[in-house]
């Protein structure tokens, strides 16, 4: 058993991986990365050798410093990277270009430009209901994730073997792999959801499901980002949480539209949760990435609650589950409008909110607005980040599609038409 979990979390099964989707290492690179590459013309080749030789000992030896070596190995390797100067080129060579672009895209599929594009349009062009239970479920489990990967401590596949190329969330430890959550837990709600409301062929839906979540799984591996061990894991507790919240789904949806104190419990239980999650010896993106996430699902639910006391849903009318039309130019075009129109308010009020939120908060505690290490710390980045979330959410839920109506993109009387 213990043979079987090392091999699904060897750094080789990914590099193999890798390499059978055509994506090679060069085998003489001429400089160093973040990652680990040797500069073989850099005048500190030895200290960067012993960096990875001494990084290689301790998670052989289980020493508890090892835990920490995706965030120290980083940083000691980028100070010889400062000193090479500029890269040649990238330290991969790609031989499969179709399955680059597969997997890269696919991996998109669990950042934040995904998840502040997908989800409200699912709000935007189909049915806010399906949007509310979207991001409930992805709330928690990103939650869940987040938090377990800092509670565990788990590197990530070092590299070499393992090709990177994404650097961002280098730092963040590997079990599990929040990205394979998502993509589980965002394709099987939908097609759970969904056939509450519309009519659709759900063997389809099944598939479509399986497939979506299935390349966000690999392109992990792809990406050097998680062994195989950390996106099956993701996988399954992700499945797992939807299993055992699943009956109480229709439950919550009811609290959390007509309870009274539904908008303080959603205000005010995220912003705990952010201040009170796990410490870590360094900085790490998770933090600020939890942050956001229960940001938006606060602001959402807020919303929600007021559209609901307003008495304008916008949710789809006439006896569920619904059957859609066909789509035609006219409802391609307001679908198009209607997205284009809301991302802009969206990343106007994130940019808004963002810029003055953090100015506010460095000026409570006297430091500046650029200095990027002060705007690390918890008493600042907790709060702006909730602050410029929660806005985003607001004006998701309450505020776009009030505005798509005022012109004329919205057809209040014929909801499934347009």
């Amino acid at each position: 058993m213990w043979g079987v979990i090392a091999y699904l979390n060897s750094p080789e099964l990914v590099a193999a991986f890798q390499r059978c989707c055509g994506l090679i290492p060069r085998e003489a690179s001429s400089y160093v990365t973040q990652n680990g590459l040797v500069n073989a013309n850099g005048s500190d080749v030895d200290g960067l050798v012993k960096i990875h030789r001494r990084k290689a000992q301790q998670m052989r030896n289980g020493m508890s410093r090892a835990q920490d070596s995706n965030f120290n190995y980083k940083c000691i390797s980028s100070q010889y990277d400062n000193k090479v100067g500029e890269h040649p080129g990238p330290h991969y060579e790609v031989k499969n270009w179709l399955f680059y672009f597969l997997f890269v895209s696919s991996a998109t599929l669990g950042h934040e430009v995904f998840y502040i594009t997908f989800l409200p349009c699912i709000h935007w062009n189909l049915d806010p209901f399906l949007c509310r239970r979207l991001v409930n479920v992805w709330a928690v489990v990103m939650y869940i994730g987040q938090v377990m990967k800092d509670i565990l401590k788990l590197p990530r596949p070092s590299a070499p073997p393992v090709v990177k190329l994404e650097t961002r969330v280098d730092a963040e430890y590997g079990m599990p792999s929040t990205h394979a959550m998502a993509a589980t837990a965002i394709s099987f709600t939908l097609l759970l959801s969904a056939q509450e409301r519309v009519k659709f062929y759900f063997e389809l839906g099944l598939i479509v499901a399986v497939v979506l979540s299935t390349l966000v799984c690999l392109s992990r591996l792809y990406t050097g980002m998680h062994s195989a061990l950390d996106v099956i894991c993701g996988a399954l507790i992700s499945a797992f949480i939807m299993a055992v919240s699943y009956p109480y789904w229709g439950t919550f949806d009811f609290l959390q539209l007509h309870s009274p104190f539904s908008p303080v419990v959603a205000l005010v239980v995220p912003l705990f949760l952010c201040y009170n999650y796990p410490e870590l010896d360094h900085y790490s993106t998770t933090r600020g990435d939890t942050t956001i996430i229960l940001g938006v699902g606060a602001g959402c639910s807020v919303g929600y609650w007021v559209n609901e006391r307003l008495g304008l849903t916008f949710d789809l009318s006439g006896p569920l589950p619904v059957t859609l039309p066909p789509l035609t130019h006219v409802a391609f075009g307001l679908g198009v409008a209607r997205f284009l129109i809301g991302v802009g308010f969206l990343v106007l009020t994130r940019q808004t909110v963002r810029w003055a939120s953090l100015r506010v908060f460095c000026w409570v505690y006297g430091v500046s607005a650029s200095d990027v290490q002060a705007c690390r710390r918890k008493e600042i980045e907790v709060p702006y980040k909730f602050c410029t979330y929660t806005a985003i959410g607001l004006v998701n839920s309450i505020i776009v599609n009030r505005v798509f109506v005022m012109m004329g993109l919205w057809d209040l009387g014929n909801r499934i038409s347009v």
